[in-house]
């Protein structure tokens, strides 16, 4: 059985249904394993003019070769297989120990890196600046009750770092690590972390209060392992995509339960950020001349 449900009316189930993890020997567990995909390819991309935000020569290294800087929210395989989507049991009320190492977001080349990550709540993330440049972390929990600030932390930049950077600067030399706790508001398990200097730099968490969870990979795979017999439901997020997929599966001792999810691909305009060319809003218009080339990675719609 299969569902669809609404991230806000998902969050008000979460908030009704929110109990503590107990730790148990686990002998007769199985497993759950499938694919996450998305249909019609990849969406309409956030693109920014980088004219309009600070750092435009370093941070253009990723960039259209146009003045543009593209938002990397999706990866798909060749058959749709859709990388980075998080997949969890939201009832696991017990079972294997609950053993979480605490994240690290780099902000790297003017992207916060990984773009997805996984937290438990109550517990902290550490953010490091890599960059020659300066950056700063905002970090919201979202839901239909509106966003609510979670952290605003400025990220020290390494005082190493060589004063005037370039093009060509690949330097990365790590700042003074920043920890924040993760602490969500009741019945909330999503926030996005943007940079207050350059708005393409965004990734996102879920948090998590067991440890059955798993980040797919390349081919869209994911497999829960060690997962006491019984009825569950098993959820599937993609931050770029705005639902959670749902479905009630149940593991048998020491057996197997097999579960695919497919979201559907966002249509239409999904920002204000969007490429549009314009010959009087490129790097001229500031009055002089910037060297805003791709020396990293040329990007593409």
């Amino acid at each position: 059985m299969k569902a669809v449900v609404l991230l806000c009316g998902w969050l008000l189930l979460a908030g009704a249904t929110a109990w503590a993890y107990e730790e148990v020997q686990v002998t007769d567990g199985g497993t759950v394993s499938g694919k996450v995909t998305m249909t019609e390819g990849k969406p309409i991309p956030k693109g920014f003019n980088l004219i309009t935000f600070p750092d435009p020569v370093y941070c253009g290294r990723i960039s259209t070769g146009t003045g543009w800087r593209i938002l990397k929210e999706f990866e798909l395989n060749a058959d749709g297989g859709l990388k980075n989507a998080v997949v969890w049991l939201a009832d696991a009320a017990k079972g294997k120990p609950f053993k979480f190492e605490v994240p690290k977001i780099e902000a790297r080349d003017c992207r916060f890196l990984p773009f997805v990550t996984v937290v438990r709540d109550r517990s902290d993330v550490v953010i490091m600046n890599m960059d020659p440049v300066m950056h700063d972390i905002q970090a919201y929990e979202t839901s239909h009750l509106g966003p609510r600030v979670l952290f605003n932390t400025p990220l020290p930049m390494n005082p190493h770092h060589k004063r005037f950077v370039t093009a060509e600067t690949h330097e990365h030399l790590a700042g003074q690590p920043v920890t924040e706790e993760v602490r969500m508001t009741k019945g909330r398990k999503f926030f996005v972390m943007q940079c207050g200097f350059h708005a393409y730099m965004e990734s996102w968490g879920l948090a998590v209060d067991n440890p059955y969870y798993q980040l797919t990979d390349s081919q869209g795979g994911f497999s829960l392992a060690e997962v006491p017999p019984g009825e569950y439901t098993l959820m599937a997020w993609h931050p770029g995509v705005g639902t959670v997929l749902e479905k009630k599966i149940t593991v048998p001792a020491k057996g197997a339960a097999q579960a695919n999810f497919v979201f559907e691909s966002p249509k239409g305009r999904r920002s204000a950020h969007e490429i549009e060319e314009n010959p009087h809003f490129g790097p001229d218009s500031l009055g002089k001349t910037l060297d805003i080339r791709p020396t990293l990675e040329v990007q593409t719609p």
